[in-house]
């Protein structure tokens, strides 16, 4: 078994991200690996207006995926299930999806769609650049308050400014439909709020609340890495 990683929006390294579960799965003899996302500028091309976006994401998360025929489970954090969707669809290997505080769009469906109703104050867009990003300052408060103080200290230097575009593109498919999920909803996070989680896991087959913000892979590796393993 192994564990694909999808990192969410406006952040690069998801190794990085994923590390302190990453390690505790490895006692365990399971390997991780956390693809690079083109739109967060990881594939060598910054992000923004004509730069690579969603098609792009879900290249080289399939790339990975089809690399092998050993049984996988895929953790997909926040826009990364938006990736996911499309991504996992159709291939073989693919045994579970585990989505973090995360989306499962219909086919059709984007990022847009999962929102609260206006753009989110922790957000910075630049339209004309056509990027946006987390704004370091609020980096902790929303979405790592429940995480020790060396984690918040590293994690503003794995930030990233993201194609704006990915935002608006749709999906082509919906792997949600065809391989068993489970999401975990994150009970603390205050950067995308219980309720709205609650709302987008009734599509997934199982639901499992855990008492974290919106990295539970850092704040509770522990926790995360049960239910990996449970799920393999």
């Amino acid at each position: 078994m192994r564990v694909v990683f999808v990192h969410g929006a406006c952040v690069r390294d998801g190794a990085w991200w994923w590390h302190r579960t990453a390690e505790l799965l490895r006692e365990r003899g399971v390997l991780s690996v956390a693809p690079a996302l083109p739109s967060c500028g990881e594939a060598g091309r910054p992000g923004g207006v004509g730069g690579p976006g969603l098609s792009e994401d879900v290249a080289a998360v399939r790339g990975v995926l089809q690399t092998g025929d050993e049984p996988t489970v895929v953790v997909a954090h926040s826009y990364g299930g938006i990736i996911t969707a499309e991504a996992a669809a159709g291939v073989g290997s693919v045994r579970h999806l585990l989505l973090v505080s995360s989306y499962l769009p219909e086919v059709g469906q984007s990022l847009s769609e999962f929102g609260d109703g206006g753009p989110a104050p922790f957000l910075d867009i630049d339209s004309d650049a056509g990027t946006f990003g987390v704004r370091p300052e609020l980096l902790v408060d929303t979405f790592l308050q429940d995480c020790d103080p060396e984690v918040q200290a590293r994690a503003a230097d794995h930030l990233a400014r993201q194609s704006l575009q990915v935002t608006g593109q749709p999906v082509g498919a919906a792997a949600w439909q065809q391989v068993p999920s489970t999401y975990l909803v994150c009970a603390q996070d205050r950067g995308t709020p219980p309720r709205l989680q609650r709302e987008f896991a009734r599509r997934a087959g199982k639901v499992v609340e855990l008492d974290a913000g919106h990295h539970p892979f850092l704040s509770r590796p522990g926790a995360v890495r049960d239910l990996v393993l449970n799920l393999a």
